[in-house]
């Protein structure tokens, strides 16, 4: 078995060929899954069958950059599941997920969230910035953020008193109407 690529970012979401050996080719009746073994987090993804030598799936979202363990499992009806290979696979942190921490460490601090200088710095051209969007938003959803994190910062003047008259948490509430 070998993967292309060999790598994903820590937020996953990509999509990974499998290319079989010649003796692990598909068969209609069996179904084929890939288990991503890693230090805390273990993953089970599915597979798309593209070829008889050429399978598919998407990468799940890791909790670390490490090299995990990737075991290709097959299952047919009436037999036991069983590993068919293994390979190793990387996952990275990548600029959409340093923006991603970038934000979440800037909340509240308006001078540090002039993200404008932040793109003028890692250098994304014009057009890639709805994908390097979509990719902040599947970055964002992996950080590991502290419970009391807050999209307001840590100010403590805007937690809990009034602001415009209104509670903070129906004023971020209003604006979401608007």
């Amino acid at each position: 078995m070998k993967l292309t690529p060999q790598q994903a970012p820590l937020y996953g979401d990509c999509v990974v060929t499998v290319l079989l050996a010649e003796e692990d080719k598909v068969e209609d009746d069996v179904v084929f899954y890939l288990v991503f073994s890693g230090s805390t987090l273990h993953h089970c993804a599915s597979t798309r069958k593209v070829s008889s030598d050429t399978l598919e799936t998407i990468t799940p979202g890791h909790d670390c950059c490490e090299t995990v363990k990737v075991q290709l499992c097959a299952s047919k009806e009436g037999l036991p599941v069983f590993v068919v290979a293994e390979e190793d696979f990387h996952f990275i942190q990548d600029e959409a997920y340093d923006a991603a921490k970038f934000l979440a460490t800037s909340a509240g601090n308006q001078q540090a969230l002039n993200f404008t200088r932040f793109l003028d710095q890692s250098g994304p051209p014009s057009g890639d910035v709805n994908s390097l969007d979509k990719k902040v938003v599947l970055a964002f959803r992996h950080l590991k953020l502290p419970a009391e994190w807050n999209v307001l910062g840590t100010d403590q003047s805007l937690h809990g008193e009034n602001l415009y008259g209104l509670q903070t948490n129906k004023f971020v509430i209003l604006l979401f109407f608007f």
